[in-house]
């Protein structure tokens, strides 16, 4: 009934083809979450030179303050968007939004450290849109598909924010009011992609069939589900708190990274750099679709995730020996920008922390909940892990600032890449090794009902 009240576009396609269902999807969940990096990330390209709060450099207090904001929504979202009812997730979605441009607003408006206070009700804002526009997307055939084309949207999204507030900077509007404007001019599309958004129907009962019911889960299915698979959730939690800081602390500081190189990053420069990387990530991702296996599936996403940690490790080994030198001078063939040994460095580590980091945000757990048989929604797995991920990120923001503050950004940066690499290459060797051998429940009752079956056979016989 509830389809039938919705419109013409819900009704097409629900009997669509799946590549034209799968173009719709992607282009509207795409634009949602591309418009949503306009209201979080603008704010990050401003330096904020020689300025401190309370002792510490502003920059990095505003990054910790939205991370901490970011972090508890994703905490609460473990319980809210794994619980949220379908019909209710567009308007949840445009509630999050004008919360997070509401904050911009006071950012631009309180004076002092009270702009602490308003970045980090932006970033509590925002944690849970991704949580609300994936689940239109998940447990479908072509969820793949669909979960790499969402992702390519934030991986493409923070150049663009970062791009389009470096150039209000540089037509003179102030560092605390440029976020605010860079978010205004974003909100009119935002508003229209989460429309199209809210006519994606429901998965079909061939859908159901392939990736499992999604359902909405309680605290006993979320702890069913923990129970379950806990030995190989904990490894991949322990490698997402590191690798979402990795990958976060690049996000934040890489325009901080390219001066402490000796480089004055153009605008066009974060955008350049960022689009290819989306699509090598999303091609990968979509690749993944042709194994049909759910297991194969899930093993063929580690495969994808080690690839990225090992280029993460090579590439900084190459760039701090000087090996990637030969770039200097050299011209990009698709932007015209001038390449040289540390825009190299830079992209070759974010494509590697890209390749390891997207497969969390829809892939990873959607293949183990269908290969596994359980029920479960994939969003609940998301989230638990972005938000130890993100407790991560702030751990390793404090760590800079206390433990290793007389480092440059760059320096800080080559040393977490080396670690990064290594630690979480092997976290991912444990986890294949853990789902390589994990049965799942109606395996062990079977295996648990052949050896009761020899017992009594054997009993008999005696």
């Amino acid at each position: 009934m509830e389809q039938q009240k919705q419109s013409r576009i819900t009704s097409w396609l629900s009997g669509a083809p799946s590549w034209q269902f799968s173009l719709y999807a992607i282009a509207v969940s795409f634009s949602t979450y591309f418009c949503m990096y306009g209201f979080r990330k603008a704010f990050s390209v401003a330096r904020f030179d020689d300025q401190e709060i309370w002792g510490f450099d502003l920059k990095i207090a505003l990054v910790i303050s939205q991370i901490v904001g970011y972090t508890l929504a994703k905490y609460l979202g473990t319980k809210f968007c794994s619980e949220i009812q379908a019909r209710n997730r567009a308007l949840a979605i445009l509630f999050c939004i004008a919360g997070a441009e509401t904050a911009l607003v006071f950012y631009g408006i309180l004076p002092g450290g009270w702009i602490l206070a308003a970045i980090f009700l932006n970033g509590l804002s925002l944690g849970g849109v991704w949580g609300l526009v994936y689940g239109f997307l998940e447990g479908r055939k072509v969820s793949e598909i669909l979960g790499a084309g969402l992702s390519c949207s934030y991986i493409i999204a923070s150049g663009y924010a970062k791009t389009v507030g470096k150039s209000w900077l540089d037509e003179g509007v102030s560092e605390v009011w440029m976020p605010a404007l860079t978010g205004a001019c974003y909100l009119p599309f935002l508003i229209v992609a989460v429309w199209f958004l809210k006519q994606i129907p429901p998965p079909s009962e061939a859908d159901v069939d392939e990736r499992v019911l999604r359902k909405p889960m309680d605290s006993k299915d979320r702890w069913l589900f923990v129970k379950q698979f806990l030995p190989g959730l904990g490894v991949l939690f322990i490698v997402y708190f590191f690798l979402t800081a990795y990958r976060d602390y690049r996000d934040n500081f890489q325009i901080d990274i390219y001066s402490d190189l000796g480089r004055d990053s153009a605008p066009m420069l974060l955008t350049a750099t960022e689009t290819p990387i989306g699509f090598i990530v999303v091609g990968c991702l979509a690749l993944l679709y042709l194994v049909k296996d759910n297991r194969r599936g899930l093993f063929a996403t580690h495969l994808m995730m080690l690839s990225g940690m090992v280029l993460i490790g090579v590439s900084t080994y190459l760039f701090d020996k000087g090996m990637l030198e030969f770039l200097n001078g050299q011209k990009d063939p698709i932007f015209g920008y001038d390449l040289a040994a540390d825009i190299a460095w830079l992209f070759l580590v974010g494509l590697g922390a890209y390749l390891a980091y997207v497969p969390y945000g829809c892939v990873l757990f959607d293949r183990m909940i269908a290969g596994w048989g359980t029920a479960a929604t994939a969003v609940f797995a998301i989230y638990a892990a972005d938000a130890l991920g993100y407790t991560g990120s702030i751990a390793i923001q404090l760590y800079k600032v206390l433990g290793e503050g007389d480092l440059n950004h760059a320096e800080f940066f080559k040393g977490f890449s080396y670690f990064a690499s290594v630690f979480c290459t092997l976290g991912f060797v444990l986890s294949w090794i853990y789902f390589s051998r994990k049965k799942s429940i109606g395996e062990m009752d079977t295996a648990a009902g052949e050896e009761t079956g020899k017992s009594e056979d054997a009993a008999a016989g005696n």
